[in-house]
């Protein structure tokens, strides 16, 4: 049983790293390139970012139950529990925090698009903390990956 929720544990690792990178820095950039549309862009972008932060939140909750199974009352002590921490919580804060609050932007801009409209600025400025944060959260996915074959030892 040890080695299918470890092979479990890996399988999540990587669906979840794997799809912050493959979303925010290949399909994302891709979509905006080719279609025409760049609202139409956006939206179905966002909603790809959507389903990537629900399957960083559950995949999180796995990850947290398996180390703390795996290590007990010391895997406060273990890095990887810490980086699956922040970036839980950095999809959290993303999730029902920010893209909420940019949804609201939008709609609030109707019946103009939100970026020729007086939100505009804000949309900008909600967007720029929500691309750090992606960012951030994908830097620490690269680390998590690379600390959890040592973590698991």
């Amino acid at each position: 049983m040890q080695k299918l929720s470890e092979a479990l544990y890996l399988v999540v690792l990587t669906l979840w790293v794997g799809g912050l990178w493959a979303i925010g820095y290949l399909a994302a950039p891709v979509l905006f390139a080719s279609l025409g549309d760049r609202q139409l862009a956006g939206l179905v972008a966002g909603q790809l970012f959507a389903l990537i932060g629900w399957i960083g939140l559950g995949g999180a909750a796995y990850l947290l139950v398996f180390l703390v199974a795996r290590w007990g009352g010391q895997v406060l002590r273990r890095a990887v529990f810490w980086l699956v921490i922040v970036m839980a919580l950095l999809t959290a804060a993303s999730q029902f925090g920010i893209q909420p609050l940019m949804a609201q932007l939008k709609a609030d801009a109707l019946p103009r698009e939100v970026m020729e409209s007086v939100l505009r600025d804000r949309f900008v400025a909600w967007h720029g903390v929500s691309s750090i944060l992606y960012l951030v959260q994908s830097v620490l996915g690269l680390w998590l990956v690379v600390w959890s074959s040592r973590g698991l030892r």
